[in-house]
């Protein structure tokens, strides 16, 4: 029998479709466009096969360890606590400004349908509220939180796979030419994977809430590699669509799978889409608000945090570190903007997809046998680990700045957690 209490395998894959099908989808296909027309859909392929790769490194450490934590858990025990406190400290700011990202998202797509949303006292009211209801619902419990998120996953994929059954029919071959522009070159090449990144990111966090799943040496494996193998599908065969019914006005529009449905099922499947658009962010924001609080609990349980933010109530959830992590995210809310935050997000992931696909390598040859292995040898973290480095350097200063900044801060932060640590050892002690 299950544990009623904890995640089973379907509900850990629509956790991770939740966590990486968000605003993403329903923003980049028209920006993708411009930057490399009817070709950018084969930049989609090139992330989705880095991204497969990369999600089949995450199944094999996945499948060796139950605690929570995820990238950190990995980190920590491939190259040592500092490494590991680095990549969990990331892994919790990226989590909070992401949090803050999809709350002002979802106030961003509101104000399409409700004006009023864009007032600053009524667009900060919502998104606090967001914030502090998600955070309440997690506080409740597991079995409370997980069937909401499994309502959210899947009202949110309704409009999508109509989007995709109907538009097919309405593809029209033309709008596809030329589909390997000139023009093409490794900067511009490389500006649209980036861009595109962002949107299959999220698939390392169903790792971070171990804890709270059933058999997850099993489950991890299985459920990582079905939610980005039919992730990878759904956005190819959004992108196509939106081509193939719009053609060269996709490049100039801001809603681009709105306006697409709009032409092959008229205003309805606008409104359709855009109330899909509100479902998805909420439902990121569920998973987001899920997820964070285990990121902050993994580092307290080690002493790199304060060991309090651990603790969990009766309901076996973390409410301190759901309520910390919630009064911390609410400032950024307040001030952060959504393209940028996004730019940044997408770049500070490398701090967590590097040093895990490297664990691969490492934990092998300690001779550690997971319940899932990595075919054709080291050929696959090797090469995730070079294009992952290639992107980067396809990034901006101010993008690598902001992106890998927390990284600097995380440094005395260390040193001063530790240093605390060993008094309170000492003092127990006596």
């Amino acid at each position: 029998m299950g544990d009623n209490k904890k995640l089973g395998l379907w509900s850990i894959i629509l956790l991770g479709i939740n966590g990486v099908i968000g605003t993403g989808i329903f923003l980049l296909p028209g920006k993708a466009m411009k930057l490399m027309g009817p070709g950018s859909i084969w930049v989609y392929f090139f992330d989705m096969a880095l991204v497969m790769a990369m999600a089949l490194c995450f199944a094999e450490v996945a499948g060796l360890f139950n605690k929570n934590g995820g990238p950190y858990i990995y980190a920590k025990e491939a190259f040592g606590e500092f490494v590991g406190f680095e990549v969990g400290i990331m892994k919790l700011v990226v989590g909070m400004i992401a949090w803050a990202t999809f709350a002002v998202g979802f106030t961003t797509a509101l104000s399409n349908i409700w004006p009023a949303a864009s007032n600053p006292l009524i667009k900060n009211s919502i998104q606090i509220g967001i914030i502090l209801v998600l955070s309440i619902i997690n506080i409740l419990g597991v079995d409370f939180a997980k069937n909401l998120n499994n309502i959210m996953t899947i009202a949110k994929l309704v409009p999508l796979v109509l989007f995709i059954a109907v538009g097919i029919f309405f593809i029209k071959g033309g709008n596809f030419v030329p589909m390997f522009p000139n023009q093409v070159t490794s900067s511009s090449f490389g500006a649209t994977a980036i861009l595109i990144f962002f949107a299959f990111t999220g698939f390392e966090a169903i790792a971070v809430a171990a804890e709270d799943m059933e058999n997850p040496k099993k489950n991890l494996p299985i459920a990582i590699m079905i939610t980005m193998f039919l992730v990878s599908i759904i956005y190819i065969l959004i992108q196509a669509v939106s081509i193939g019914t719009l053609g060269a006005k996709l490049a100039a529009s801001s809603t681009p799978v709105a306006q697409s449905a709009a032409t092959f099922l008229g205003g309805f499947g606008g409104l359709l889409v855009t109330v899909g658009t509100l479902v998805s962010i909420g439902g990121i924001n569920i998973a987001e608000s899920f997820i964070l609080p285990r990121s902050a609990v993994a580092l307290a349980e080690d002493g790199l945090l304060p060991r309090i933010i651990a603790k969990k109530n009766k309901a076996g959830t973390p409410y301190i570190a759901s309520i910390v992590t919630a009064v911390l995210t609410i400032p950024i809310v307040m001030t952060g903007s959504f393209t940028q935050l996004a730019a940044i997000s997408a770049i500070s992931r490398f701090t967590q997809y590097i040093p895990t696909c490297l664990a691969v390598i490492i934990f092998r040859k300690r001779g550690m046998k997971s319940t899932f292995k990595v075919p054709f040898g080291p050929v696959l973290p090797i090469l995730s680990v070079g294009i992952s480095f290639w992107l980067l350097t396809q990034a901006t200063k101010v993008q690598i700045t902001w992106g890998l900044g927390a990284m600097v801060i995380g440094i005395p932060l260390y040193f001063i957690m530790k240093s605390s640590d060993k008094k309170i050892d000492k003092s127990s002690n006596c």
